[in-house]
């Protein structure tokens, strides 16, 4: 029979395994801690946008703690109103002409300085800071001195609307594209499409862009929501000779409390449409 071979008495027996208990790390939060916080913010957020919604389908509520009764009556009336969709369209007419004008001027520039000129960089991010450091109403009064006689006389029409708007929006489009720009390393494409033997107007359109498409529309709907609310400049400058919508809430002020919830409503929702709509957008060409 075949012997049975035994550990022998002196073999060293296995390492014992460290004890890692008082190593071992902390225990992430509770999940549900934060959700219950995040709930709580939202709550607070949405609290007024929901009270102005029920108040604004309330036939009456004064001394009751809920509205008396619920009706559609309001937002008909508010749509029904040639006055309310003329602003609507002119607001909508005067941010797009701004936008339309700021990125014709902005990104041929844009691409000049960083491709050609790099050193004027620095220079460009203090020229857009300087709408920022005058006060809207200081500008407003000035520009109505300006414009509203001699050669050329425009305030109370769109186009000292557009320009105002102009000067709100580059910051914004300037600073989006300018880390786009860096991001994408413009000269290292621009290099390789002219290898290719494209041209410089040919290698912006097809290669850069592109490239930018994504700072553009961050650039553009984050624009237009500051330039759809604005209310000093069309105020000032255009009041109810182009009354935008804006002015128009400004003016309506004095009328139903009821009317005047559904047009905030009516305002919030386009906005939460528009931004949306971005965001599909943004996925859909990602």
């Amino acid at each position: 029979m075949p012997s049975i071979e035994h550990p022998s008495a002196g073999a060293s027996a296995p390492p014992a395994r460290p004890d890692l208990s008082s190593n071992r790390p902390l225990r992430p939060p509770v999940p549900w801690l934060h959700r219950i916080i995040v709930l709580m913010l939202l709550a607070m957020l949405m609290l007024p946008v929901l009270g102005t919604l029920l108040y604004s389908l309330s036939t009456s509520w004064s001394a009751t703690i809920l509205p008396s009764g619920l009706t559609f009556k309001w937002y008909i009336a508010l749509w029904s109103d040639t006055r309310f969709l003329a602003a609507f369209g002119r607001s909508l007419l005067v941010c797009l002409g701004a936008l339309v004008v700021s990125l014709c001027l902005i990104l041929p520039l844009m691409l000049a300085i960083h491709s050609r000129f790099p050193r004027m960089d620095r220079w460009m991010n203090i020229l857009i800071l300087l709408p920022f450091a005058i006060p809207p109403v200081v500008s407003s009064v000035g520009l109505m001195q300006l414009f509203s006689g001699g050669p050329l006389p425009l305030a109370g029409t769109p186009w000292i609307l557009i320009g105002c708007f102009f000067t709100i929006a580059l910051p914004f489009i300037y600073r989006t594209l300018s880390n786009s720009l860096q991001a994408i390393q413009l000269q290292d494409l621009l290099d390789a499409a002219h290898l290719l033997g494209a041209s410089t107007w040919r290698a912006a359109w097809l290669v850069v862009l592109p490239n930018l498409r994504t700072g553009l529309m961050i650039s553009v709907f984050l624009s237009f929501s500051f330039l759809f609310g604005e209310f000093v400049f069309a105020n000032l400058l255009a009041g109810s000779r182009y009354e935008t919508l804006q002015v128009y809430l400004y003016n309506m002020r004095n009328d139903s409390g009821h009317f005047t919830s559904a047009l905030v409503i009516s305002y919030f929702a386009f906005v939460v449409l528009v931004t949306w709509a971005a965001r599909r957008l943004n996925k859909d060409t990602v």
